[in-house]
């Protein structure tokens, strides 16, 4: 998985891992191949999941370090969005 994978599409594949696990796969390989192939996708979207919350953090206090520079609160800038 060396190319760069979207989010959407590594949850729908990590959707299909998990059927197919369910599915009572007696062949050990491939048991074990799903199970890499999902911990790789796990890592990715996790990955994405923090870069996106270390995203809204910024830009939450970028928000409320304006306002505090303006001396509006919090609730007014709800308004404004």
């Amino acid at each position: 998985m060396k190319e760069e994978i979207k989010f959407k599409a590594a949850l729908q594949r990590l959707e299909e891992i998990i059927e197919e696990l369910e599915n009572d796969i007696d062949d050990l390989d491939v048991l074990v191949r799903l199970f890499e192939e999902g911990s790789e996708l796990v890592n990715i979207c996790d990955k994405k999941l923090n870069e996106v919350e270390t995203k809204i953090e910024t830009i939450t206090k970028k928000l409320d370090e304006r306002s505090a520079t303006t001396g509006r609160g919090k609730n007014e800038r709800k308004n404004d969005l």
